[in-house]
């Protein structure tokens, strides 16, 4: 196995052990991008001086008994929203070409602090307006679409060419891409993962989370991301917590809520039953299935646009003025027509998640966290618009890829996904755990506990 194949808490255990060095590892990292990203163009810029020295740095402080944890010495992509100083930050938008970070986001200063070394930015849908990332493609079949707004920093990691990514999630743009390119992705509570100096879609609903390839990793990564920064007003004072999941599968006593209506409505046949023979799979491990009924479902699209389209477009307002013809076309539909919304359609849907918020509390009484396919479909092929259900429903391609993720935004629960299982055509299926504001430990301690039940995550073969 080379090194660039290593999850990230292999790797770090070996980095810590002096087994491997930061710069055998960033080198095999490297070598990787090189091969690979001709054919899958997942970043928008690769920092490869900048990386080698910065391996070079670790492995002297790690010889020098200056270890920082187990971030120190792995490479990692950022999704090109977050900013690092002296580095562009172009949201893979000519709108912001020139544009240079000035300093850097409290993320991305986090993972530095822990020794976390910086292969690249990489790219996303427009200013992560999207659910494809056209620019990418995915790392299982490069003819299909990535999923998106994090497709790159999904296929990076998928593709073994960086250990581990962050990316941010609006709507789904964290769970979607890795769902598609089956890897793990983490959209942790609102609030929990400061976003000062990430470029913002909707300030609502953005979060910021890692992508990795196992749920352990995830657990490694997001421990270094929380903790307050009052230059976030949604910043939450949350204790500092400790993520990673004790070892060991036996689930006895917590309740998965197993949803009855809108999670397996309008679903492939063939994600339905991965996730519900990987939900079999925790009864297994000792929970106990419990139904559920998922609330307001009627209300769920209409909510996350309502908020989504005109805090979007007060965001660009100035730019959309100026430079219109910069946008990509599909971005700039979706800014003109926020400009359009009456301000009495905003007001309606605040009051709609306040009222979704209080009734998922009600519901996660019920169960301890919720499982469900994370979307609909698996990644469907580049340029491809609609999805035909299997009762003639039609039905757009982003619409569906939201329609799953949504709700957890809007209520800002937290929300793991993790592959399951691949489809006939041998794409990956992701299954979301939904849990309680602040329950990530719970989400993680069970997409752990069903992880070591399944044979290791292999790499995506596209690349």
């Amino acid at each position: 196995m080379q090194p660039y194949e290593l999850p990230l808490s292999v790797a770090a255990e070996a980095i810590r052990t002096r087994r491997l060095s930061p710069v055998e590892l960033a080198d095999s990292v490297l070598r990787r991008v090189e091969r690979a990203e001709p054919h899958l163009q997942a970043y928008v810029a690769v920092a490869a001086e900048h990386v080698r020295r910065a391996a070079r740095e670790a492995e002297g402080e790690i010889a020098a008994g200056r270890h920082r944890g187990p971030l120190h010495g792995i490479p990692m992509a950022l999704k090109d929203l977050i900013d690092v100083a002296g580095l562009p930050t172009s949201a893979s938008s000519r709108v912001r070409d020139g544009h240079t970070a000035r300093t850097d986001s409290t993320v991305a200063a986090r993972l530095s602090a822990a020794g976390a070394l910086l292969v690249g930015k990489t790219h996303t849908h427009e200013f992560a307006y999207g659910l494809t990332t056209p620019q990418t493609g995915n790392a299982w079949d490069t003819g299909r679409v990535a999923g998106g707004s994090s497709g790159g920093s999904a296929v990076a990691v998928a593709a073994g060419t960086a250990t581990f990514s962050l990316g941010t999630d609006t709507g789904g743009s964290i769970r979607v891409p890795a769902a598609l390119n089956g890897v793990v992705g983490l959209k942790p509570t609102y609030g929990l993962v400061p976003r000062h100096g990430v470029t913002s879609l909707s300030w609502s609903l953005d979060h910021v989370g890692p992508i990795t390839r196992t749920v352990e990793d995830a657990a490694l990564v997001l421990t270094a991301l929380t903790g307050h920064d009052p230059r976030d007003p949604a910043s939450l004072t949350a204790p500092a917590t400790d993520y990673r999941p004790a070892a060991g599968t036996d689930l006895t006593g917590l309740r998965v809520g197993v949803p009855r209506n809108y999670y397996f409505e309008h679903v492939d046949a063939e994600v339905e039953a991965a996730v519900r023979r990987a939900i079999d799979q925790l009864a297994s491990l000792g929970a106990r299935l419990v139904d559920v009924e998922i609330p307001m479902t009627r209300y769920i699209q209409a909510t996350q646009w309502g908020l989504m389209v005109p805090e979007a477009t007060a965001y660009h307002e100035s730019t959309l003025r100026t430079v219109p013809e910069l946008y990509q076309a599909d971005v700039r539909v979706l800014l003109e027509a926020g400009a359009l919304m009456p301000a009495g359609d905003y007001l309606r849907a605040q009051r709609s998640r306040a009222l979704m918020r209080r009734e998922w509390a009600h519901m996660l009484r019920e169960a301890d966290l919720i499982a469900a396919p994370t979307v609909p479909a698996t990644a469907v092929k580049a340029g491809q618009e609609t999805i035909t259900w299997a009762d003639g429903t039609v039905e757009g391609v982003s619409d569906a890829y939201v329609r799953l993720s949504s709700p957890a935004n809007i209520t800002g629960v937290p929300s793991l996904t993790l592959p399951v299982g691949l489809d006939a055509a041998g794409l990956p299926i992701g299954m979301q755990l939904l849990g309680r504001p602040l329950g990530e430990s719970v989400l993680l301690r069970v997409g752990h506990a069903y992880q070591q039940t399944r044979p290791a995550p292999a790499l995506a073969p596209a690349a």
